[in-house]
């Protein structure tokens, strides 16, 4: 853990899946944070906690860092969706910057309103968007860039998985506080990651289904957004495909990108593999590589390889230590976390009623 009487001291809420695989190890592999407080009243998440970061002090509740808020210097809000908005307010009332998984809350106005009160007392809010840092959005962001695809007319991205089985949890409730279903889970990276690379939304359709006998809420989803540029992006999020697509399929004037298969950070954090001490972070093989091409599919050999950028999930903690150092702004802004909200809404309206929604971009 990095030396706490030089770096800012985190304070992170919540030691479940989001704390535990994600944030605590990306935090204490980030030179310029520590690792400082976890909060869980849970006996076996302490246990957890403690035996990865023994230096690590142990809150029951928020409401214990609030007391002693002159300890500490970022808090990180790893807990349910339906926490978020109640907490990170509650930090930023204490004086305290605040980083939130996403979603940042249940709809746009209340991230805005958040966004508002951070500004109002000069401290940083960010959102934990970490799929902008994934091996092939990095990968297309500079085949975009570099101008390989020509112009862009149709972003296919897939979020899908098999779990034809409940796994119970908030994430698959049915009660509008949970803030569950796929749209604001899985959905909050897709969305995000279309308009980071093709800008504001003016138009969303969208269908959301209940597959699974016992489902309570969204399982499979789709929303097509069209971009005030013209860019039509076509997202789907899953639990329920037995036969996983391509995770981008990106077509342009010049050319198209097909890529297959997952960022493997997820699956080297949750396997206990941790940044620095892995040589060779976020690599992938070359027999995962992406296709770009013209006139014929990749899968029967058509078009050449393209090498996969790095995944660098420990990027984004990297930004968030600058941010405070610096004053800059953090890699992700909570008026980026709303705008993909306003999308999540509309496609949320689109599928209960049956029509494409219009938004207005923001200024």
């Amino acid at each position: 853990m990095t030396d706490t009487g030089t770096s800012p001291r985190v304070g992170l809420v919540g030691y479940g899946l989001a704390g535990s695989v994600f944030h605590a190890p990306l935090i204490a592999a980030t030179e310029g944070l520590a690792l400082d407080t976890v909060v869980t009243s849970d006996p076996e998440r302490r246990e957890q906690a403690r035996a990865e970061f023994p230096d690590v002090r142990f809150a029951a509740s928020p409401d214990e860092l609030w007391e002693r808020a002159g300890e500490l210097d970022l808090i990180v809000i790893a807990s349910p969706n339906k926490t978020h908005v109640p907490i990170a307010t509650a930090a930023l009332k204490a004086g305290l910057p605040v980083v939130v998984d996403k979603p940042l809350a249940g709809g746009a106005a209340e991230a805005r309103e958040l966004a508002a009160l951070a500004e109002a007392r000069g401290l940083l809010l960010s959102v934990f968007q970490n799929r902008r840092w994934d091996n092939d959005f990095l990968t297309l962001a500079r085949l975009i860039e570099t101008g390989r695809l020509g112009d862009v007319q149709r972003f296919e991205s897939r979020f899908e998985r098999w779990r034809p089985q409940l796994k119970g949890g908030w994430r698959e409730s049915g009660a509008a506080e949970e803030i569950g279903g796929l749209l604001y889970d899985l959905g909050s990276h897709v969305v995000d990651q279309a308009l980071v690379l093709f800008g504001p939304a003016v138009q969303v359709y969208a269908e959301a289904d209940v597959r699974r006998p016992g489902a309570e809420t969204d399982d499979d989803t789709f929303v097509a957004i069209t971009h005030a540029n013209g860019v039509r992006s076509h997202l789907y999020a899953s639990a329920t495909t037995a036969q996983l697509g391509p995770r981008f399929r990106v077509l342009g004037s010049a050319a198209g990108y097909v890529k297959y298969g997952l960022d493997p950070q997820e699956a080297d954090l949750r396997e206990g593999k941790r940044p620095g001490t892995e040589a060779r972070w976020g690599v992938e093989p070359e027999s995962l590589w992406g296709r770009i091409g013209a006139g014929e599919s990749p899968l029967t050999g058509g078009g050449s390889p393209v090498e996969t950028e790095p995944g660098d999930y420990p990027a984004y903690y990297a930004g968030i230590a600058t941010a405070l150092r610096e004053g800059t702004a953090p890699p992700v802004t909570a008026h980026e976390a709303a705008a993909a909200l306003d999308v999540l809404e509309a496609a949320r309206l689109s599928a209960r009623e049956g029509r494409t929604v219009t938004l207005e971009v923001q200024a």
